[in-house]
């Protein structure tokens, strides 16, 4: 089954998957919600599995798809090079994460390992994860200081728009920024923001 929010991605992972032998795609969504739910009523044996979607956390679907069928192996492919995704997608429950960029060498290897209960991990990715040290305690969950620069300003009030003309940031760079926060934190309320930057001393009361 395919999650990805771009029906042409989807099409041509389809032809790429379908030419395999013994692989077949027998779903295709374009959002979390759909993909939590689809994944209920086919029970696929692998789910290709976009972060970036409608809906919601990709990353907080991971458990509910594999609570909703525990039978599913889950394959991330993203755009996502950076090692705290790798991190949070493989220790939520994904077997494989492969970057789009070489989704036509690894993807139908990664699909075939989780199928089997084995892990894939983009090579070079893995290596970047090998090779880093361990962080000490400081901006944490990976964030890197624009993003915490970012989570401060949502978390004192100001709006995109505020906050792309403060840093000098388009808005869309911002709306990215907020959800890569997002997505690394787990946390997807302004509320919830606000929380965590206070509990890490990112801004005070």
């Amino acid at each position: 089954m395919l999650a990805d929010d771009h029906a042409v991605v989807r099409r041509g992972l389809e032809l790429l998957l379908d030419a395999e032998e013994g692989l077949e795609v027998v779903a295709s969504v374009g959002d979390v919600d759909a993909a939590i739910r689809t994944t209920l009523g086919y029970k696929p044996d692998v789910l290709v599995l976009d972060l970036n979607m409608p809906g919601g956390s990709s990353l907080d679907a991971i458990p509910k798809i594999l609570e909703a069928s525990p039978n599913t192996k889950i394959a991330v492919l993203t755009m996502q090079n950076e090692p705290a995704f790798a991190r949070q997608a493989l220790s939520s429950g994904a077997l494989a994460y492969v970057l789009k960029e070489a989704a036509d060498d690894e993807l139908v290897t990664a699909v075939r390992r989780a199928a089997a209960g084995e892990t894939y991990l983009n090579p070079q990715l893995g290596a970047r994860m090998a090779a880093e040290p361990l962080r000490p305690a400081g901006p944490p969950d990976d964030l890197s200081e624009r993003e915490v620069e970012v989570l401060r300003m949502i978390a004192l009030g100001h709006t995109n728009a505020e906050i792309a003309e403060r840093l000098y940031l388009s808005i869309r760079t911002v709306e990215s920024h907020r959800s890569h926060i997002q997505q690394k934190l787990r946390r997807s309320s302004r509320a919830d923001l606000v929380r965590y930057a206070l509990e890490h001393g990112l801004v005070e009361l």
